[in-house]
């Protein structure tokens, strides 16, 4: 587990370039805020995690399987990871962000993520923007 990268992983550069290409600026873990997202877009109180499947458990994801061996160990850390980002996200509510969720699985179809973002940031398809 030592090799597991906790930023600058490839689905956070994925979303970043996303972002990027739709004209929004952002800021990195900003290490103030509940659950240190991995995006901030403080111009618009958002706050994104990109959260990978497997680790925080996405609901009904093929990739979010429980392992085979010590399943009692890894339900328990599993479960620990989904309690607190309810609870982060939570918190980040009460303080008036807004909390968007992008998971691992997502980004198979960066056409649709583009377009659930642009939706969420009230982008519209003008010149030069990204498909």
């Amino acid at each position: 587990m030592s090799r597991i990268r906790g930023r600058d992983t490839e689905p956070e550069r994925v979303v970043r370039s996303l972002l990027h290409r739709l004209g929004l600026r952002f800021s990195l873990r900003r290490k103030g805020l509940p659950g240190k997202p991995d995006i901030v877009l403080p111009a618009r109180s958002t706050v994104v995690f990109v959260h990978g499947c497997f680790w925080h458990q996405h609901p009904a994801c093929r990739l979010a399987v429980m392992p085979q061996t010590r399943p009692e160990f890894w339900a328990a850390k599993l479960g620990r990871n989904v309690v607190r980002d309810h609870e982060n996200e939570r918190a980040l509510r009460r303080l008036d962000w807004r909390v968007v969720t992008v998971w691992e699985c997502e980004l198979e179809n960066p056409e649709k993520i583009t377009r659930r973002l642009r939706r969420l940031f009230g982008i519209g398809k003008g010149p030069g923007a990204a498909a």
